[in-house]
């Protein structure tokens, strides 16, 4: 018998890299775009730095609240079909059995040995059967709001702090051209590590994920200096 290949497969990850990426993404863009608005509008070192330590601080606690409602309701979901299931098994076992058999027919298997799996799997777990192979509800892919919550802040904040230490730099365009390389450069490392994380090729998900970025930028950059110029 050949031994098994190793696999790797990114399912297990999908919740909290999902939540990660989106919040380093989102630390990078939202806080270098509000600081290069305010940069452009001509406002003092202080400004901009004030701009760049509330941004990170707002947008670490927006992040966090928000998947961890988000997942919630998810996990809501989840455990509200869990009850149910529960109760349609005490209720009526025979059509739940006859449920699954249909199931497995739909995916291929025939009658007899659709009835054998049913059967096998209603004795050693029906619910857990019918979450899984009914509803599509997994361990891997449960709920975790605490989880999710936490991954967005963390990864906000590490986002965040990059742009922030663009202040650093030297006042005036050289301190703008900077705050702007050094989003632009972790923008690429967040699309190359999510990439590699999820698997996938590199280029596509980086060009989307730097194009997005310096558009925000672009954008927030003209606000400024409109406001610089109309004297606001």
């Amino acid at each position: 018998m050949k031994p098994r290949h190793p696999e790797r497969h990114s399912t297990g990850r999908a919740g909290w890299l999902r939540a990660a990426v989106l919040g380093a993404n989102d630390g990078l863009v939202s806080t270098s775009s509000l600081m290069v608005g305010v940069a452009t509008s001509g406002a003092s070192t202080g400004a901009i730095l004030t701009a760049g330590i509330a941004g990170l601080a707002a947008g670490a606690m927006a992040m966090a609240a928000g998947e961890y409602v988000s997942v919630s309701s998810q996990a809501d979901i989840e455990r509200a079909d869990r009850v149910i299931e529960s109760r349609e098994l005490a209720t009526d076992p025979e059509g739940e059995l006859a449920e699954l058999v249909g199931i497995y027919q739909e995916r291929g298997l025939p009658r007899d040995l659709a009835v054998q799996v049913a059967v096998a799997l209603h004795q050693r777990g029906a619910l857990e059967a019918h979450m899984r192979d009914e509803l599509g509800h997994t361990e891997t892919s449960r709920a975790r709001p605490v989880q999710a919550g936490l991954a967005s802040a963390l990864s906000f904040s590490a986002g965040a702090l990059v742009p922030v230490l663009g202040v650093l730099a030297p006042a005036g365009t050289v301190r703008l051209v900077t705050i702007v390389v050094v989003t632009l450069a972790g923008l690429v490392v967040s699309g190359l590590l999510s990439a590699r994380a999820a698997g996938t090729g590199l280029f596509r998900p980086t060009a989307r994920v730097v194009a997005g970025g310096a558009a925000a930028m672009l954008v927030t950059a003209l606000v400024g200096h409109l406001a610089h110029i109309a004297g606001v």
